[in-house]
């Protein structure tokens, strides 16, 4: 099953990678507890930090972003997805365009726009299934802006809700890109351009400080 292969990104083999799950999840549970497990160490672990983009390729590597104690939903899915692998559970990316209907004064005007393009999860195959997990935003980002965190049983889909605790619209899922068995490194760049053109003078080096 190719959901179960070292990709390129997805290079369980690394041993930074394999010492990581290993140190957050419990070796002595069988895999489909483990990889819940891993889910919310990389949900809280790694706090949420949509402003600073290294686009470059060898940075979107699992094992560079393991690394690291700040992530966005890309990089945390990659990441969610290697782990899986190495845990023996099969799994695969998924993409989406997704409007946030309470999204920050600050984001909306460095991105131009509220809706956040190429949005990452991970789909994880359990129970005869495949689920999808977001490990997207930590507990304190979501306590903050007053929505559920997202959790992960491994039997439903864990994805961004369309209300918050008010009431209020929150997520709304506009485009699917599908899944993918490894990060889809070139679709991930022109989703860019095209949604934030302003973007493009940007992305000659391929490292973007939005908060500069």
């Amino acid at each position: 099953m190719n959901q179960l292969q070292p990709t390129p990104f997805l290079d369980f083999t690394h041993p930074d990678i394999q010492r990581y799950v290993d140190t957050y999840t419990d070796s002595a549970q069988p895999p489909e507890l483990r990889v819940i497990e891993l889910y919310y160490a990389i949900r809280d672990g790694f706090w949420y930090n949509p402003y600073q983009l290294n686009l470059n390729r060898s940075a979107l590597f699992a094992s560079t972003i393991v690394n690291k104690t700040q992530a966005y939903c890309v990089e945390k899915a990659i990441l969610l997805a290697a782990g899986a692998r190495y845990l023996g559970v099969p799994s695969r990316l998924f993409f989406g365009d997704v409007r946030n209907h309470i999204a920050t004064e600050k984001i909306q005007q460095l991105l131009q726009s509220d809706v956040l393009a190429f949005h990452g999860g991970t789909e994880l195959f359990l129970s005869g299934k495949w689920v999808k997990a977001t490990p997207a935003f930590n507990r304190s980002l979501c306590e903050k802006l007053n929505v559920e965190p997202l959790d992960f049983d491994g039997k439903e889909d864990s994805i961004f809700q369309e209300f918050d605790k008010t009431g209020r619209k929150y997520m709304e899922y506009l485009h699917f890109y599908g899944v993918f068995d490894d990060f889809p490194y070139e679709l991930f760049l022109s989703s860019l351009q095209n949604h934030y053109p302003f973007l493009a003078a940007m992305m000659t080096d391929l490292e973007i400080n939005l908060q500069e």
